[in-house]
């Protein structure tokens, strides 16, 4: 699992000209920030690097030489936008106005937000310089460019033979090659970035999304390389039992659909295309698309002085918009966090738990003859652990996160209809079956649970005192029993419930955001 912090092009060129630093300080910056918050999220890269990086840099000249040597790049004049003031090209970010196909009049040079087309700078309809808001002129640039319309046909071929891809991304790529693919602009006019090296091109850097893409390679080369074997990074693109899967917004579908398979396709080697790019619709806030460079939405920072991260990864997977757009409210999220998390999930794996500890001196019973219910209900967890498997294979998040708390809402429904606490005044034996069963559907949560919440699913595993870490069991663990006798440790409730109405958290959020600005 690979990734990385996106450094170069324009969208940090003029932020850092808008703070008065330096590019390279800006990300160093921000670079250290976000390694920090990617571990209190719990998300566990194998690697995640930065584009300045010195061997990101060296493969993406490579590649790209290679790409030129190819016959796949081409040099011609172009128009670009100039800024008369600020004394600079303005392409990508350098440049706002509105979208010449859907009006949207916050559009920006390359791309899009509202209808997620593909632009360049001289095709925004009222243009101005994103730095001082001026009208730009128009003046003659040299560029060099991507030959993609020579790939449409492989490109086209891939994209109807792999039914793995989401029909969103597939559909979006096809009607982009069927209008017609454009030769893709390789240099940009700006300092900040890889030097170009096309012969000629000196004073050019690499467009950020022909690099950044090409990352996943490099980053995966870079791994193995710290790990000591510096070939295996060839079993995952070469070798065709192996599988890339990509992770992204809708807006970045043509990315990985389009340029990064015409990028390995132009090397000449026999690179793996995407196997699956799994691609949501928008999460809006408050009826906006959420977006950074806007600055709509809830930052991760700001996310966990409010709530623990395993109430934010949940919410978000449980209700990822996978087939359409979503609005955040507050009053969702208090919704899911409380009716699944706190008292479904948490409620039942506490009540079970907290029998065993008080009933039987914290040992897992040993039960006698298990009857035809408790074998049925064995069966059903069995059957859903299965399913979640399934659903996580196949990037249906949001179907697995829900077939999770359910098999906690089955487990709740089986300790309601036996009613332990009133058997085992009378029938010891089966109260003991009762909770042993309970209990292995514990275990079962805890493992599925654990890519999803995985602070509350590693605590659950230490109270259950299994051995090692949740994060290092298989799958398979999970429908494995708790040896009869096995001592647990005390306890604790795992969620807590939101007890706040959404005008207060909207508050509390206010409040955070301010102060961390002053931090």
């Amino acid at each position: 699992m690979v990734s990385g912090s996106d450094e170069h092009g324009t969208p940090i060129e003029v932020e850092a000209i808008r703070l008065g630093i330096s590019p390279k300080e800006l990300t160093d910056r921000n670079h250290a920030k976000i390694v920090g918050l990617i571990k209190k999220w719990g998300i566990s890269f194998d690697n995640y690097t930065r584009t300045e990086n010195p061997l990101h840099k060296e493969f993406v000249q490579k590649h790209l030489t290679e790409i030129y040597d190819n016959g796949y790049i081409f040099t011609k004049e172009t128009e670009m936008p100039f800024c008369e003031t600020c004394k600079r090209y303005l392409p990508d970010r350098f440049v706002e106005g509105k979208c010449p196909h859907c009006g949207y009049e916050r559009a920006r040079g390359d791309q899009c937000e509202q209808c997620g087309r593909l632009l360049e700078p001289t095709l925004l309809v009222e243009p101005y310089c994103a730095i001082c808001k001026s009208k730009p002129v128009i003046r003659k640039t040299k560029h060099w460019y991507f030959d993609m319309p020579k790939l449409s046909q492989e490109i086209s071929k891939y994209l109807n033979a792999n039914r793995r891809l989401p029909v969103n991304a597939r559909n979006f790529s096809l009607n982009l090659i069927k209008e017609g693919l454009e030769p893709r602009a390789v240099t940009r006019d700006v300092s900040w970035g890889i030097r170009a090296p096309f012969p000629g091109a000196e004073n050019k850097t690499v467009y950020v999304w022909v690099e950044a893409v090409l990352g996943y390679v490099s980053a995966t080369i870079e791994y193995f390389k710290n790990h000591g074997e510096p070939e295996e990074w060839r079993e995952y693109w070469f070798d065709k039992d192996a599988k890339t899967l990509y992770f992204i917004g809708k807006d970045n579908i043509p990315f990985h659909t389009i340029i990064l398979p015409a990028l390995l396709l132009a090397s000449g080697e026999d690179y793996n295309l995407p196997w699956n790019v799994s691609a949501t619709e928008f999460l809006q806030f408050k009826g906006e698309k959420a977006s950074k460079s806007q600055k709509i939405g809830i930052w991760i920072d700001e996310a966990l002085e409010l709530f623990p991260a395993d109430y934010w990864r949940y919410f978000l997977m449980a209700t990822r918009p996978e087939t359409k757009d979503s609005n955040f409210s507050w009053e969702i999220f208090i919704n899911k966090i409380n009716a699944d998390l706190n008292d479904t999930l948490g409620n039942f794996i506490h009540r079970t738990l907290t029998f065993i500890n008080t009933q039987f001196n914290g040992e897992i019973p040993k039960p006698k003859t298990l009857d035809a219910d408790a074998k049925r209900i064995l069966e059903t967890q069995r059957e859903k652990v299965q399913i979640v498997a399934e659903e996580i294979e196949e990037c249906h998040l949001q179907a697995a996160a829900n077939t999770i708390v359910s098999i906690s809402r089955i487990g709740n429904q089986y300790l309601n209809e036996k009613e332990p606490w009133n058997l085992i005044k009378k029938d010891r034996p089966q109260a003991a079956n009762i909770l042993y069963v309970a209990t292995q559907f514990v275990k079962a949560l805890a493992i599925l649970s654990a890519p999803f919440v995985p602070f509350a699913a590693e605590e659950i595993w230490k109270t259950l005192s299994l051995t090692g870490n949740v994060h290092e069991q298989e799958w398979d663990e999970a429908c494995k029993p708790i040896p009869e006798n096995h001592k647990i440790a005390q306890a604790r409730p795992i969620f807590k419930k939101i007890d706040a109405k959404a005008e207060e958290l909207e508050q509390r959020l206010e409040k955070t955001r301010e102060r961390l600005k002053t931090a």
